[in-house]
Order: structure tokens, then sequence, then C-alpha cells
């Protein structure tokens, strides 16, 4: 009996700057892997999530009615507030603190909009791979301000039963977040593969460096890590996937 060999450990620094990006007159959006016109096949993808986007939709403006199949999204809204409707029915206004998850299943569509006339939306929309395919199309919200304001890591969307994290369907995955206070010590999961994105503000992590809003480290095998907030503070989105 033969034994797929593990990845050797690795933690590989991802600049924000050297990101795909996007440029609209009504979107600014940085892409972490390829995504729609941009293409790398040496970039596609880190463990099981496929998409870490970066948006920013001006006022009055969103993505009109699209399609999904087979993809679990979530969706952490940054500074202001998301206008969700999609196929099944399911309406939301999505905004910090709230953790949103769609499972696209067999088939589903949506819209997502700026919900302010004036005001800039900042987001970010992750897409990981379901552990089933063609499941029943669903969609789930649930507001996770007060865990945030305990200043450590919170489980926003997970398949392994946290406690007060939306269910996403993969099993080996989970989505932690943080807002870190300056200073604030908190430690990086050990797994197979882990996404750390600081979405605002500075951190460091051991083994990596200093790390400005937008950058990414994405380890292979590499083990807990502490990583440490800025002088400013920071948001952060870590997906710990087994």
């Amino acid at each position: 009996m033969t034994s797929t060999p593990l990845a050797p450990p690795a933690v590989d620094v991802r600049r924000a700057a050297d990101r795909f990006h996007t440029q609209l007159d009504w979107l600014d959006s940085w892409h972490s892997f390829s995504f729609g016109g941009h293409s790398d096949p040496d970039n596609v993808h880190h463990g099981l999530l496929l998409v870490n986007n970066d948006d920013r939709i001006r006022g009055g403006t969103g993505f009109p009615t699209h399609p999904h199949r087979d993809m679990e999204i979530v969706t952490w809204v940054l500074d202001g507030s998301l206008e969700h409707r999609d196929s099944t029915g399911a309406v939301g206004d999505i905004y910090p603190g709230l953790a949103q998850r769609m499972s696209a299943g067999t088939g589903v569509t949506h819209s997502e909009y700026n919900a302010s006339a004036t005001a800039d939306l900042h987001l970010v929309q992750m897409w990981v791979l379901p552990d089933t395919r063609g499941i029943e199309p669903s969609y789930e919200q649930r507001d996770i301000n007060d865990a945030l304001a305990s200043g450590g890591l919170v489980p926003v969307a997970s398949g392994r039963g946290h406690e007060g994290a939306v269910t996403i369907h993969q099993r080996d995955a989970v989505l932690w977040a943080g807002r870190l206070a300056p200073g604030t010590v908190v430690t990086v999961p050990d797994a197979a593969h882990v996404h750390v994105f600081v979405a605002v503000g500075t951190a460091s992590l051991a083994g990596a460096g200093d790390l400005a809003t937008g950058d990414a480290v994405r380890l292979t095998a590499a083990g807990e890590r502490a990583l440490t907030a800025g002088p400013d503070g920071a948001e952060v989105l870590i997906w710990e996937m087994h």
C-alpha cells in the first residue's frame, strides 16, 4: 500500500501589490489567485482555497445576477453594507461582523450590490471547494460581532462543527477572523495548508516577517506560528485547511 507524501514545509509570502488587479469604473478588485481574465497556471489555489478577492465596490453599483455551481462562497464585509439576493429566495444585508455563506451546490444565481448609493463598500469574498458535489443550494448568515470583540481569533465559517460559525460543506476547512488590537498575539493553527490574509492594518508572522494591508502568507505544513498585530492593529482572515 502506498501513500501520498506530504508536501515539504513552506512559508510563501505574497505581497499586496503583486496580486492580479481588475480596475473598472465601479469596481476595484485585487485577486490572490487566477480569476476571470487573469490566468496563471502556477497560481490557481492554495489547498482548498480557490478565490480570495479583495473588492471595493462604488456606491449604487454591484454585481448583477450571475450563476455559481458546486462552490462554498464566504463573504466578509470590512466596511459598508452588501445587499445579497439569490434564487433560493434568500435576501441578506451583510455588514461588518456578519458571517455569510452561500452553498452553490446544483446551481444558484445571485446578485450582490452596494447597499449605499454613495459610500464605497469594501469586502473580501472567498471560495472553497465543497467535499460533496451536487448538494441543494443554501444560504446562511450569522452575526459574530460579540465574539470578535474578545480580541482573539473567531471561527467564521466551518466544516468542522465550530459553535457560532456558519456551516460550510467542506469538512477540512475553517475560516478564522480576528480584529486584533495593537500588539495582540494569536496562534495561527497548524494544518496542511493555511492562508493568512491581512485585510486591514499591519501584523508580523513568525518566519514570514512584517505584513501590510493586502499581504498574504501561504503556509504548507508549517506548524503553529505566532501572529502579532502591528501598532495600529489588524483585521485578519485565516483559512485552516486539512
